[in-house]
């Protein structure tokens, strides 16, 4: 079919998106850590509380955990900061996370004089950075004290705070700095802390590091990390806060602003008065909109390249023992984190997971635990750390093979050859060895994994269940995904061309998805489900995300049966599951079912500040929130040939009759901009980056051409409505 395009002119091409009104507003500091706010660089994070008489920044970094090689060990709360205001009474309170820029904002008045302070956290600059300001000349004074959470010595030497340790569990050494820096007053240190008395601005500047290296070939040991910290602060310390702040917030932006989403115009309230309302049954598409920004503001605070991948809790803890040690747990919740990363245009993001896999697949391939053992390739145990230790809870044979998967995706976004060649596509055929070995013959002539598992529950729905079971759907799936990824990465490098056709043999002689006896898609190779299992784990249906192999265009029968089983799972759920089951019944094709699952998320599982609870607090529902909103939108995992489809607005739900949603990425690489009204698209601009086809779906019709790379397109409605 002709398709009726445009070619659209150069100014919307070079245009970014604009956000507007994406703030979370309080009225009142926070009074537990869930209540504060967070900022990150990737590697340094903070919890802002915002108190008056007493601001609080309780921080961590990246690498700091209790674990090794051989042990997962905790991820660590790293100190905290204080600032003490005595005397202070607000009023006019205000507390903002501004995802537009970034930056975390209070604001009060006391005694008639008007205070403002600004916090973020540098990418550019690898600092935290706290600015005072008060509207008449002398009137901030107070005392900043550094603590740690691990008995560190601390010492005082005239605008600067150190705090220095070792780990006793692995001897990781580990320092914080702060330094002062005031204008107007003078500065008072004694062993306590430093006192500011009479200043009219002070800057307070933190870093942290460790001595871990993200290296495997030298144990994962570096320097102490004191000169690195000096260094940091003393190149970070001779700018003006001026140009800290413009660096901070070009850089961050250069990022966030290439998406933006308009669910319509947010109401005059808090984000606590929003919140309340919402469980009551408000309609309120814009904070909506904001947790979909504010799941990309924390992938861009929490995983930077060169930061490690973020972690169960991103980079945010405050325990010593945190749930579940807040590590790497590898049967869904690290692939949730990165969820988001290539849909959202954040593939830089991406990175670190890339990064901490390669170094985790030779961690465990040198590994003398006999259940790691493999003739070739590699497998894991469920939850691992920075460095591939394990928690020896149980082995998760296909983890290697889920993470493989975002190896593939990085280039069928991004189209990069390069990685494809030297990073993803000798991943994916390593990995793919492991199964080829591992995969036996069943009674009926199918290739089946004799040892398989459906995180985390048997057939009779005993929770933690680790008994090996043949053919579970869970791990025949994620072979069927891995060895197409292989397959097709092998296709686009013109590589192993034997190889290839081996592969394809094997993968077509998978025993593949199964219907039961009452219409379910089967857990288990056995028609043994059970209709009343409402476990937290959709693990059976991979295949229908993250994975590709179900859908209702091509597997109708197979959608089909997916969906009697997730309608008997149910709705109600935990955190990450509810993101998981937006994500599912989206590319299902069920707009207003996904969007039950959102009223559910904000019913049950987002708190005060907007993170999202397992319960405890977990960041991959916040991630798979945001992944769910964009698989509502748009969806490109289908291929016709060698091309993908682009599908537009499949999930959109009758609640969002009116919007607008502009760059979000499609695989072959296309950036596509949306506006519909009453519920039909209205508007649709595509951007060719590759030059790739073009195949186009909405409402069952597709059209096809051919693009230039770095063209726009702009897409005639009429042409695609029944």
């Amino acid at each position: 079919m002709a398709l009726s395009l445009i070619l659209i002119c150069s100014v919307w091409i070079n245009a970014k998106p604009t956000n507007t009104d994406l703030k979370l507003r309080y009225i009142q500091p926070a009074s537990k850590w869930l209540e504060a706010l967070p900022i990150g660089n990737g590697s340094l994070g903070g919890m802002i509380f915002g108190g008056v008489e007493q601001e609080h920044i309780q921080f961590n970094e990246e690498s700091l955990i209790t674990g090794t090689t051989q042990t997962v060990g905790y991820y660590q709360p790293f100190g905290d900061v204080y600032l003490d205001f005595p005397g202070l009474k607000a009023e006019s309170y205000t507390r903002e996370l501004d995802l537009n820029e970034g930056i975390h904002q209070v604001s009060f008045s006391s005694n008639g004089v008007n205070y403002q302070r600004e916090c973020f956290a540098s990418y550019p600059d690898k600092v935290i950075v706290l600015h005072l300001t008060a509207s008449e000349k002398g009137m901030i004074s107070g005392k900043i004290r550094l603590t740690d959470a691990h008995q560190a010595a601390i010492s005082v030497s005239g605008n600067k705070i150190t705090a220095s340790g070792k780990l006793a569990e692995n001897q990781m050494e580990y320092e914080s700095q702060i330094q002062v820096l005031n204008k107007g007053g003078k500065l008072i240190s004694d062993t306590s802390g430093i006192e500011v008395q009479g200043a009219t601005e002070v800057t307070v500047f933190l870093v942290a590091g460790t001595s871990f290296l993200n290296d495997h070939r030298k144990d994962f040991k570096g320097e102490h990390p004191h000169a690195a910290m000096t260094k940091r602060l003393e190149e970070a310390t001779v700018k003006s806060f001026k140009q800290l702040r413009k660096n901070h917030v070009a850089d961050y932006q250069e990022l966030f602003n290439r998406v933006s989403l308009n669910l319509g115009i947010a109401p005059n309230q808090s984000t606590i008065e929003r919140l309340n309302a919402n469980k009551q049954g408000a309609k309120d598409p814009a904070l909506e909109a904001l947790l979909f920004q504010y799941g990309r503001y924390l992938l861009i605070s929490s995983s930077r390249p060169g930061s490690l991948p973020a972690n169960l809790q991103g980079i945010w803890n405050y325990e010593i023992k945190p749930a579940w040690y807040s590590q790497y747990t590898t049967n869904i919740n690290i692939e949730m984190n990165y969820w988001p990363a290539e849909p959202t245009a954040l593939s830089e993001c991406h990175m670190p997971l890339f990064d901490w896999m390669e170094n985790f697949a030779a961690v465990q391939k040198k590994s003398t635990d006999p259940k790691l053992q493999t003739k070739r390739g590699w497998i894991c145990y469920s939850t691992n750390n920075i460095m591939g230790g394990p928690s020896t809870w149980g082995i998760h044979r296909p983890g290697s093979a889920w993470l493989s998967q975002h190896f593939w995706e990085h280039y069928a976004f991004t189209g990069d050859k390069q990685f494809l060649k030297t990073r993803a596509y000798p991943m994916l055929k390593d990995v793919s060895g492991y199964w080829e070995d591992h995969l036996i013959e069943s009674k009926d002539g199918k290739l089946i994994t004799p040892d398989g598992w459906s995180p985390e529950h048997g057939p009779d729905g005993t929770e933690g269940d680790r008994t090996p079971y043949p053919g579970v759907s869970y791990d025949q799936q994620i072979v069927y995904d891995l060895f197409s990824n292989c397959i097709e990465a092998s296709e686009v490098l013109d590589e192993d061309k034997e190889f290839r056709n081996y592969l394809k043999a094997k993968r077509d002689s998978l025993l593949g998805p199964q219907i039961g006896k009452w219409g379910q898609l089967q857990e288990w190779m056995e028609d043994v489900d059970d209709p009343n299992n409402k476990h937290r784990h959709n693990s059976h249906l991979f295949a229908v995300h993250p994975g590709r192999q179900i859908t209702p265009l091509t597997t109708p029968d197979w959608a089909k049966a997916a969906m009697v089983s997730l309608n008997a799972r149910g709705d109600v759920s935990t955190g990450w599951s509810t993101a998981w089951k937006m994500n599912l019944f989206a590319r299902l094709g069920q707009g207003n079912r996904s969007y039950d699952l959102i009223r559910q998320l904000f019913r049950q599982c987002i708190v005060e500040n907007l993170f999202d609870t397992h319960p405890p607090f977990q960041m991959d529902g916040n991630f798979g929130y945001t992944a769910g909103i964009a698989e509502m939108l748009l969806q490109s995992h289908i291929k016709e040939g060698n091309h993908y489809i682009l599908q537009l607005l499949p999930a959109l739900p009758d609640a969002w009759k009116d919007g607008e949603v502009k760059g979000l990425r499609a695989r072959g690489g296309f950036v596509v901009d949306m506006k519909w009204a009453n519920g039909k698209l209205v508007e649709c601009k595509v951007k060719s980056l590759l030059g790739n086809e073009l195949k186009v779906n909405y409402h069952g019709k597709t059209i096809t051409m051919n693009t230039i790379a770095g063209k726009g397109y702009q897409i005639d409605p009429t042409k695609l409505t029944l």
